[in-house]
């Protein structure tokens, strides 16, 4: 380009009857895209393909997740509660090692997605023993002998039953087909973000 450069200088073409000048860029907005686009490749590496850090919604779930857990350890002391126990239910983390103790301890009676075997169906709104989730908890840590349901609070105790519970309340109402239902109908009055207010149950 020669040096003679004028500024201000109107471009040839219109549209729609408005012209443009030929200005070239201010150096500043040049150094801020080149500094934005250096800026985005080492960003994406650092992010997505190398994986050192936390992307914002790994950031934004962590921080929910201390902030559950905090909550929760202020509800634990005084012991587990149907709205505990739902908070539970909404930890991801939580429900993946009740998935693996379930796995572990529960399928040969429940089946591998809760729609029953030897025992009941987890996944439909049929509860032998209430469906409230200190009622799932309660069935779970006590047992119930002449079902020839375990008690398995003495084995696992009482945060591995907890978690276990929660996982069961993340099978509730997804009716995969298996056993037929059995016992009442349960359906909590508002159950609304961790929270179950009222019982339904008849």
């Amino acid at each position: 380009m020669s040096n003679d450069y004028k500024h201000d200088q109107i471009r040839d073409h219109e549209y729609d009857g408005i012209q443009e000048f030929d200005n070239k860029l201010p150096n500043w907005w040049l150094w801020i895209l080149y500094g934005s686009i250096v800026f985005s490749v080492f960003y994406w590496m650092f992010l997505h393909t190398f994986s050192v850090g936390d992307t914002i919604d790994e950031q934004y779930a962590n921080e929910m997740q201390e902030a559950s857990e905090a909550q929760l350890a202020a509800m634990a002391e005084g012991g587990p509660t149907n709205e505990s126990l739902m908070l539970m239910a909404s930890m991801d983390d939580r429900v993946a090692d009740g998935r693996k103790l379930f796995e572990t301890y529960c399928v040969v009676c429940h089946n591998d997605q809760g729609q029953g075997n030897i025992g009941p169906n987890l996944t439909d709104e049929y509860w032998l023993h209430g469906g409230a989730p200190t009622d799932i908890l309660d069935t779970i840590v006590n047992g119930v002998v002449d079902k020839g349901m375990a008690a398995w609070g003495g084995q696992l105790g009482p945060t591995r039953t907890q978690t276990v519970a929660a996982y069961v309340l993340t099978l509730r109402n997804t009716n995969v087909p298996g056993k037929e239902p059995q016992g009442e109908l349960y359906r909590p009055e508002v159950e609304v973000d961790g929270s179950v207010e009222g019982d339904a149950s008849r």
